[in-house]
């Protein structure tokens, strides 16, 4: 047994990530589950060994079967396989498993005081595909795969964050470049949780990506892109893909930025707690309403010279279009014409020699066509808008007031 460094103080099922999986799913993951018989089968944090248990009882006991766990409490196989007391990130096993399959943990790495730091800074050395608040989920299905043997298959269950996210840009190119994936999108199938989740089956070797919906029963192929280099993974809506090649890309026309953030207001010196002359609230995302700025409420609790704004960031002097950043699966905008600061939400700036009618484009943004635009793009993949998503996101050349090229 490899005996992995000491659990935070306390950690509880929920610390470590470890989310139950429903029957189905895994009766579901079992049935695209394959291996050589005599080949190595292993489920990572494996508790009591939920999907090799079930791969068993499917497949027979013609398999070497193996489980990693970090949790001494949680480790509890059956005698036919091998348990190893280790934490996965960091073991050491040999890269030759004919079969991956299980549940790894969710969770931002670095959220609150869950994960040590000399944890966090092992794993960040660890894992070439980690790149910004990234999820310990992410670095399970690298690791995943760089334990599969040629030809061998990973099938896992994750949320579907992974396929637009930023934050896995680069692991969404390490899968592109390392095999041939296979995505089921189950959506909401963890009773009790806001996640999305889709299953992955990866090949090692070969390449390409396809895109199935799962979340109505039998999946059903939606889209195929034999030469995936790790684009961000969207649902093919022929309304949503017609509006973008009609219109002009958000990004074309504007300069995204993101408003200040809360530490930047409070270290400042000029900002207080209480109102007062010269002072104005600033804005969150609540204050954002759909054609609309409430300037009244101080829902942040903080303010700030409305003189002074354009000192923590430029765009605050003017008035500009406001974009909100989550807001449930929906688009809403306005324009800011009183230039206020604000410590949330998307702040567009047009591009030199970019005009735009303002007001129609507010209507429009907050309109039943782009809200169709965006649920058929990316359904409830994630909570928020993202900005690569708003960077896409099709203008109709009729808002312009001067052509674009």
């Amino acid at each position: 047994m490899l005996f992995p460094p000491p659990l935070p103080q306390g950690a509880t099922e929920k610390s470590l990530g470890r989310v139950e999986t429903p029957p189905e799913v895994v009766d579901f993951m079992v049935g695209l589950a394959e291996a050589p018989r005599g080949g190595k089968v292993l489920e990572p944090a494996c508790a009591e060994g939920p999907f090799l248990r079930a791969f068993r009882e499917a497949q027979g006991g013609g398999f070497r079967f193996y489980g990693v766990e970090i949790d001494p409490k949680a480790l509890d196989l059956p005698p036919w396989a091998e348990g190893i007391l280790a934490d996965f990130l960091l073991w050491e096993g040999e890269g030759d498993f004919d079969l991956i399959l299980g549940n790894p943990p969710y969770g931002a790495l670095g959220a609150g005081a869950r994960l040590a730091p000399e944890r966090r800074a092992l794993y960040r050395k660890r894992f070439s595909t980690w790149h910004g608040r990234y999820n310990l989920y992410g670095a399970f299905l690298e690791k995943g795969v760089r334990l599969l043997r040629p030809g061998g298959l990973l099938v896992y269950v994750v949320p579907a964050s992974w396929m637009v996210l930023e934050e896995f840009r680069m692991l969404r190119r390490f899968l592109a470049q390392e095999g041939a994936l296979e995505v089921f999108y189950l959506g909401r199938t963890f009773p009790g949780l806001k996640v999305r989740a889709t299953v992955l089956r990866f090949r090692k070797g070969g390449m390409g990506l396809s895109l199935y919906d799962a979340e109505g029963g039998s999946p059903a192929l939606l889209w195929e892109d034999p030469s995936w280099q790790g684009e961000m993974v969207r649902f093919p809506h022929p309304q949503a893909l017609a509006l973008e090649a009609a219109g002009v890309p958000l990004g074309r026309l504007f300069h995204l930025a993101f408003a200040a953030r809360s530490p930047e207001f409070k270290a400042h010196p000029l900002t207080r707690l209480e109102p007062g002359p010269g002072l104005v609230p600033v804005l969150t995302g609540r204050n954002l309403l759909p054609g609309a700025v409430d300037y009244e409420t101080p829902y942040s609790g903080l303010f700030f010279p409305k003189e002074a704004a354009r000192l923590l960031k430029p765009f605050y002097g003017f008035p500009h279009l406001v974009v909100g950043h989550t807001r449930h699966y929906r688009v809403v905008a306005a324009w800011d014409e009183r230039a206020y600061p604000w410590r949330e939400e998307f702040h567009l700036v047009p591009r030199e020699g970019v005009k735009v009618d303002p007001a129609g484009l507010v209507d429009y943004l907050n309109g039943p066509e782009v809200q169709a635009y965006y649920r058929g793009l990316y359904r409830e993949v994630v909570p928020h808008l993202t900005r690569p998503m708003l960077e896409r996101l099709p203008v109709p050349p009729e808002l312009l007031q001067r052509p674009v090229t």
